[in-house]
């Protein structure tokens, strides 16, 4: 570990899409050092597993079912896991939805749906949590994308929520920082082992993304888990506002277009 096992001890934390991929990670990463964790999904079955794992390593763990759209099921999630574990103090917002499509042959319901479920789902939870939040302060963690700091072909739609996302994050740190609330995000590169990566990349261009990274290799959920701890802990109180890039430099590599072959 990089960290101490009670860097979050006594505190508990709601995690979106915590049944899968990078918010699995974190929110096991978070119980393997204390916290209290409920996690959210639109149902239960992609949650029980993995609130039976959170429960293993020691920690009280609660799964809730709710639509990140749907603001009033979000008011009852986040009550419902407050009501379990007895606190809040972190929230992750985890939940997204992508495809690959061209802008052109994107409909409005498809562009819709993925801000809705990004934007709009980080914005539900982050206000249902808030009256929780201001009880003791606490830390708000965005997972964003880098997709949208450069032109990536056949994500307008994802890119386009992910830009609001980083914009909120900024909005809400400024208006809840008197609250003692930070608000941070997190913008993963290419990870492997997740099933965006799967669904979204080839075993080549996988590879391609590999070799043009500075660090040399894609990113894993463990990189993404170690930078929410950080952002999470004490050890960031005075950091809010910032999207960290958690990509090992791949998204601003200059050369990209003239790497010899």
């Amino acid at each position: 570990m990089a960290f101490t096992p009670d860097l979050l001890r006594g505190r508990a934390a709601l995690v979106t899409g915590g049944g899968t991929g990078i918010c699995r990670g974190i929110a096991l990463a978070f119980a393997a050092h204390g916290c209290a964790v409920a996690i959210v999904s639109r149902t239960l079955e992609h949650l029980e597993p993995t609130a039976a794992e959170l429960r293993a390593l020691g920690v009280r763990a609660a799964a809730v079912a709710a639509d990140v759209r749907d603001g009033p099921a979000v008011e009852r999630a986040v009550g419902e896991a407050v009501s379990q574990l007895g606190r809040l103090d972190i929230v992750v917002n985890g939940a997204a939805g992508n495809f690959i499509c061209l802008a052109d042959q994107l409909s409005p319901n498809g562009f819709g749906t993925v801000v809705d479920i990004d934007l709009k789902g980080t914005f539900n939870v982050s206000r249902a949590a808030l009256p929780h939040l201001k009880a003791g302060g606490g830390s708000i963690l965005n997972i964003s994308a880098t997709l949208q700091y450069l032109g990536t072909i056949g994500q307008a739609h994802a890119s386009a929520a992910k830009a609001g996302v980083d914009a909120l994050t900024r909005s809400l740190a400024a208006e809840w920082g008197p609250y003692g609330i930070r608000v941070n995000g997190i913008a993963p590169g290419p990870i492997e082992g997740t099933e965006g990566v799967r669904r979204l990349t080839t075993p080549a261009s996988r590879a391609s993304a590999a070799a043009a990274c500075p660090l040399g290799r894609m990113g894993t959920i463990d990189d993404v888990a170690q930078a929410a701890l950080f952002l999470s802990s004490e050890a960031a109180s005075f950091i809010t506002g910032v999207t960290l890039a958690v990509d090992g430099g791949l998204w601003f590599r200059s050369d990209r277009l003239f790497r010899n072959e």
